[in-house]
């Protein structure tokens, strides 16, 4: 490819083209490699990642945007943008490396455009490296789940399940086939609330429980089932009895509070005349007294 359309590809045109031509050449073609501009890069697609990241998603913390980071500059994403530029056919690369392939390999591939970063940070500065990298970038994150890539099968289950307050999957080893160097496992995921059984196989059991996690996410249900509710007339029924009941209290309250009231009125007026009486009779009983004083006295 012309140097001229990978930069259009890039959308960055370098004022110094020898960074530009080193940054594509593989050390199997010439003692003067990018591999030292892979390493510069490196640290520039990090930097301008965390950079990029830390601005799109204001809310998340910073474990889940390590989680974003890691996902978004590893070699299977790196590969991903550089068969998009069509990089593999500016590639320089020995004729050793040629006639092996070399030019499709990810790991080739994913090191040259570090090496184009790193080459684009001394041409232009760290500003035209993140611009070109958030160009490349954007196609990427518009489709990006921020709150589930890089997690695994088994993970995102997890917190499904745990999100729902549903019991964690049981994994179990139902078979394992084949001789002892390739071995193959077949694994059982069991979610009995949901009633999902499924299975899974992989090389190890480690990858037959993530195949059987992912089974069992895809057919989990993607909203928790709702308690049914009682019908209206029942409801009604139930609103109209405990409506009575309480009106049926607050009544006998209000017969208690005037019974008490008439026992407290009552009192008050049998005490003013149980006194009376009592002063009337004690006058009397001294009138009688008085003359048998007066004879003892006599």
């Amino acid at each position: 490819m012309d140097p001229n359309e990978l930069e259009a590809r890039l959308g960055y045109e370098f004022g110094n083209p020898k960074l530009l031509a080193q940054a594509l050449t593989h050390r199997s073609h010439s003692t003067l490699h990018n591999e030292r501009l892979e390493f510069l890069g490196d640290s520039v697609l990090n930097c301008a990642v965390a950079h990029i990241l830390f601005e799109r998603y204001t809310k998340l913390n910073e474990g889940d945007l390590s989680r974003l980071r890691s996902n978004l500059v590893k070699q299977q994403t790196l590969y991903e943008i550089a068969q998009r530029v069509e990089l593999s056919s500016s590639l320089r690369l020995g004729e050793g490396e040629l006639k092996s392939g070399g030019f499709r390999r990810p790991s080739i591939l994913a090191d040259t455009l570090e090496a184009l970063f790193g080459a684009i940070f001394l041409d232009g500065g760290f500003q035209a490296a993140r611009l070109t990298i958030a160009k490349l970038y954007h196609p990427i994150l518009e489709t990006v789940d921020p709150l589930t890539l890089g997690k695994d099968s088994k993970t995102l289950l997890q917190e499904y399940l745990q999100g729902r307050k549903i019991a964690l999957p049981t994994y179990n080893v139902v078979a394992t086939r084949g001789a002892a160097h390739s071995q193959e496992f077949e694994v059982e995921c069991l979610i009995p609330k949901l009633d999902i059984r499924v299975t899974g196989a992989g090389a190890s059991r480690r990858a037959a429980e993530q195949a059987a996690a992912k089974t069992a996410l895809e057919l989990a249900p993607k909203e928790t089932p709702r308690r049914s509710r009682r019908p209206r007339k029942e409801a009604a029924q139930r609103s109209d009895t405990g409506v009575t009941e309480a009106a049926g209290r607050e009544a006998g309250k209000e017969v208690r509070r005037d019974s008490g009231r008439e026992e407290g009125a009552a009192a008050r007026e049998t005490r003013p005349a149980r006194s009376g009486a009592a002063t009337e009779a004690g006058a009397e009983s001294a009138t009688m007294d008085a003359p048998q004083v007066d004879k003892l006295s006599t």
